[in-house]
This record gives C-alpha cells, sequence and structure tokens, in this order.
C-alpha cells in the first residue's frame, strides 16, 4: 500500500492557530505557533519519502527492510497532525477559551492550504512524467477532485501517495459536522467519546461492505480514524487541567520507549508481511492501531510540555524552515524519485538506496521551496488579504462584534 503527507497530507494542516487562550496551568499546546510541530511535519514527510525509496531500490526485505518500510506510518503523524491543529480551537471553544472557529474561514483556508499546490503537480506530473503521460479523463478527473480512493485503478505513477491526502481532505470536510455533534456533549465526555470512536473505528474492516474491483475500502477514511482521534484527543488535553496525561508526556524517555516498542511491533510479522504482500484484517489492525500510538507518542510531549520547554532540534530555523516546504516534498517526491535514478545510471529495484535517497531529497525540497514560494505562499497570502479586506468591511456595520480575533490563516 502506497503511504503519504498528506496530508497530508500532509500534513498540510499549520502549527499557527491565532485565538486559543493558555489554560491556567501553562500547556505548550495552547500557543499560536508551535515550531517544534512544524519540525515533526519535516520529519514525518521524510520518512514517507525513506519508505518510497526503500521500497523502489529493493530494500523491503529482511530486518531491515522492515523496519525501513514501516517508515510509512509517518502518515499517521500527519493525520495526527491534522486532528491536533484543526480540533484544538473547538476544544478550547467547548471550555469557553474563546469563541468557535468560523466555518467559512475554515473552509476557505483549507481550500487555499491544500488546492493550489497539489493542482499544478497533478497537471504537470500527469503530461511530463514518463510513466504517467497518456492517462484517461477518468484519472484525470478522479486526481484534480481528490477522489482517487473511490474510483477504481485512478491511482497513478507519480501520485500514488495521494491516496492519503485524499483521506486527509474528507477529514477536513467531515471536521464541521464533527465538531457540530461534540458540542452536544458535556465537556468531561469528549475525551472518552472521542477515544471510544478511535478504538471502535479498528473494527471498519469488519464491515461487509462490497466495492468495485480496484477499489480498497480499507483505505477510506474511517478505517484512519484513529489516527486522527489520536490528534484530537492531544487537542482536548491541552485545554484541560494538567493530569497524568500530561505528566506521561512530559517524560520523554518513557514516550521514546513506547514509540519504539510500537515501531517495532509494527514492522514485525503481527502487522503485515514483508513489501507489498496484502495484510490479513488482523494485522491491517495491528498496523493502524500502532500507527495510532506512534503518532501520539511523537505529538504528546511536543503539545503537553510545559510552555517554557526547549525543543532545540525540531524547533531550530531550519526544521521550521523545512516543515514549511513538507507539504511540497510530499505532493512532489515520487517525481523527484523518478529524476533521481536516471542521474546515478540505475533501474529501479536495483539498489543504490543512499545516494537515491539523498538525491530525492535534494530533488524534492527544491522543488517544494519553489511550490512554497510561487504558488503556496501567495495563494495565502492572497487570501489573508482578502479576509482582511473582508473583515474592514463587515466590523462598520457590525456593532455586536465582539474583539476575539479571527484565527490565523494556516500557512
Amino acid at each position: 500500500m502506497a503511504h503519504r503527507l498528506g496530508a497530508g497530507t500532509l500534513g498540510a494542516v499549520s502549527s499557527s492557530v491565532d485565538g486559543v487562550a493558555p489554560v491556567p496551568e501553562g500547556v505548550g499546546g495552547t500557543r499560536s505557533f508551535l515550531p517544534p510541530v512544524e519540525g515533526l511535519r519535516a520529519c514525518a514527510a521524510i520518512g514517507v519519502v525513506i519508505t518510497h525509496v526503500a521500497f523502489q531500490t529493493a530494500q523491503s526485505s529482511g530486518v531491515t527492510g522492515r523496519l525501513l518500510s514501516r517508515f510509512d506510518l509517518a502518515v499517521a503523524v500527519f493525520f495526527a497532525l491534522s486532528g491536533f491543529l484543526l480540533w484544538r480551537g473547538h476544544a478550547a471553544a467547548a471550555r469557553g477559551l474563546r469563541r468557535r472557529p468560523p466555518t467559512g474561514h475554515y473552509l476557505r483556508s483549507r481550500i487555499v492550504r491544500i488546492m493550489p499546490g497539489y493542482l499544478v503537480a497533478v497537471i504537470v506530473i500527469l503530461l511530463l512524467l514518463p510513466d504517467a503521460t497518456g492517462a484517461n479523463s477518468t484519472v484525470w478527473l478522479a486526481n484534480l477532485t481528490l477522489t482517487q480512493i473511490y474510483v477504481p485503478l485512478t491511482l497513478t505513477p507519480g501520485l500514488t501517495q495521494m491516496w492519503s491526502l485524499s483521506v486527509e481532505v474528507t477529514f477536513y470536510l467531515v471536521l464541521p459536522f464533527l465538531a457540530l455533534l461534540a458540542r452536544r456533549l458535556p465537556v468531561r465526555a469528549r475525551i472518552p467519546v472521542i477515544a471510544a470512536v478511535a478504538v471502535i473505528s479498528l473494527a471498519w474492516g469488519l464491515l461487509p461492505i462490497e466495492t468495485a474491483e480496484g477499489i480498497n475500502f480499507l483505505n477510506w477514511p474511517p478505517a484512519y480514524a484513529s489516527w486522527f482521534g489520536a490528534g484530537m484527543l492531544l487537542a482536548e488535553w491541552t485545554v484541560s487541567p494538567v493530569g497524568w496525561m500530561h505528566r506521561l508526556a512530559r517524560r520523554r524517555w518513557v514516550m521514546a520507549l513506547i514509540v519504539a516498542v510500537a515501531y517495532v511491533i509494527s514492522a514485525s510479522p503481527l502487522a503485515g508481511p514483508e513489501g507489498l504482500t496484502p495484510a490479513t484484517l488482523g494485522q491491517f489492525v495491528v498496523r493502524t492501531a500502532m500507527g495510532a500510538i506512534i503518532a501520539w507518542g511523537l505529538l504528546a510531549p511536543l503539545v503537553l510540555d510545559r510552555p517554557d520547554t526547549d525543543h532545540r532540534i525540531l524547533g531550530s530555523p531550519i526544521m521550521v524552515t523545512l516543515g514549511r516546504w513538507s507539504y511540497g516534498l510530499f505532493v512532489w517526491h515520487l517525481a523527484a524519485l523518478a529524476m533521481a535514478f536516471p542521474v546515478v545510471g540505475k533501474f529501479v529495484f536495483n539498489g543504490a538506496m543512499p545516494v537515491i535517497l539523498a538525491l530525492t531529497l535534494v530533488f524534492g525540497f527544491a522543488m517544494a521551496a519553489v511550490s512554497y514560494a510561487l504558488i503556496e505562499n501567495p495563494c495565502r497570502q492572497a487570501l489573508r488579504n482578502w479576509e482582511r479586506r473582508r473583515a474592514d468591511r463587515v466590523a462598520p456595520l457590525d456593532s455586536s462584534a465582539d474583539d476575539t480575533p479571527e484565527p490565523a490563516i494556516a500557512r
């Protein structure tokens, strides 16, 4: 199974959300901008690149191969980042710490954050990448609309990682409805309910769902609710009184051990066979559960920490910069990987992983930097300017408007 970021996905979500008031106990995750979270996003994007390079250089067998292949669980980190960053405004609003995030602003920011860079990549790859050229209209339409996981045989070379961005965008669309449902719950019930839904989602594969040939319903969003749920739970804990979860998250060596154990289990036969051999349902459940634990274990120390905690590596300027480019790396890295093989005179599945990985990262980050400078950032800035002009027009007419700021446009 090809895995991303997206974005998601990329994590394609910003760690900048204004208007979240700090809780009295001082939890770091309520800060408006979280540099180490940007750094973690960069690491997750690099993890996706590693797993794809390992496969295409025939390094997916044996103990080392199993460990390299499981870097695909970086997708779980992206999904957890989305769950945390997009849910924490709703978690704070439920406790009276801010007003509810405006749905219109949220949807506009998501569209502008995801689609411009993505559409350019799809068009360029389908037109110019040799293995992807000649795609039919169905492939074009499914990829342009991010519906690949619902349309048979439309995951195409250079864009196969977009299955996870399709999942993430579906989560973006349903999140306002989830927030509306959560508003009906007492505050004390929010964490137990989210946790219960995350656990129950692991049984998604037991449902008698019939799909067309070429469609795998285990790639649909409900199968990964535990990954989004891990981030949503952390969002709830950032605006909850400091308790055992916060104290656990602040014990870094304990968290590192939990992540390491979960990763080893995810790379073992318990979580699936080597290579692309399909996993059994039980193995899929184990792998998905371990992905949720890994994502939670990596993110919790960054957002449940004290505000003055120093994350020198993940929060460094270079990691923050790479984090800004991480969405572009996710989108372009398979095209970059295809470019790397001719440079070293190698065919696919013929080894040379270290040099292929280095070239893929160099090419990928270069394309990502260009995408960020010429497409992503200008589009987001244009939306910021439009929102500001719109607010200036509306404010004088609304004498009842309060002084609570709108959330910042996601970077």
